[in-house]
């Protein structure tokens, strides 16, 4: 079955080219041009990834509020910025909200459908069935690689995908320092330094929201991360 996959970009000749080039790469495709149209199209069913621009016609920050809605629906869901706003602060925002990487449009689209098919191809890979007995336990947390689904004390940290990414790469080799780029090639995202930081900082948020002891994320200065063995 083909991978569907959701444009929210209210420029329509922008619209029509991402969505031709994927569904010559054979994704199937919805479009949508406004915040409103895309959350109600979402309400009835996801799709398998979202592109959305951050500008929606009358909403100056209409995607933000859309990747905001869409992670109240679902921690998992793949969700791509594709945007001409190429400021640091709009691309942590957009990251801190959840969003799984911060795209700008000068980006070719041989590059946009590599970034996609390489995303799925990582999601894939988790799931197959030889991963599907691959349950990382590292004291109280628990990594179940064939649901995408991690937990701490037994409740549900509701990482995404990227996050979930971050903590099974460093929860698999406990002890292991993890350097910026080992964690942007587990997340299969292209980061900066501050955003690597974001990331963590969330990720640590979600655990101390359940353990407000939570220290087992150690940032090792000048080198990475890693997770403290217990």
């Amino acid at each position: 079955m083909k991978k569907v996959i959701a444009i929210v970009e209210d420029e329509p000749a922008i619209r029509d080219n991402y969505a031709a080039a994927f569904t010559r790469h054979g994704y199937s495709v919805r479009t949508y041009g406004t915040r409103k149209e895309a959350i109600e199209a979402f309400r009835g069913r996801l799709p398998d990834l979202a592109v959305i621009d951050v500008g929606l016609k009358e909403e100056p920050e209409g995607g933000f509020e859309l990747c905001r809605e869409l992670r109240s629906m679902s921690a998992e869901l793949p969700i791509i910025f594709l945007t001409a706003r190429d400021s640091e602060l709009d691309a942590v925002s957009g990251l801190r909200l959840g969003a799984d990487d911060y795209l700008t449009k000068d980006l070719s689209l041989t590059h946009l459908i590599a970034r996609v098919t390489a995303l799925f191809r990582r999601i894939e890979a988790l799931t197959q069935p030889s991963n599907r007995d691959q349950v990382i336990s590292r004291g109280s947390l628990m990594i179940d690689a064939a649901r995408l689904h991690a937990t701490w004390q037994d409740q549900p940290l509701g990482l995404t995908l990227t996050e979930f990414w971050i903590v099974h790469a460093l929860a698999k080799n406990p002890g292991h320092v993890k350097n910026r780029q080992q964690l942007m090639d587990a997340a299969n995202v292209v980061l900066d330094d501050n955003t690597i930081t974001s990331h963590i900082k969330r990720v640590r948020r979600k655990f101390q929201a359940i353990d407000s002891t939570f220290d087992n994320i150690e940032t090792m200065y000048g080198m990475g991360y890693r997770w403290k063995e217990t």
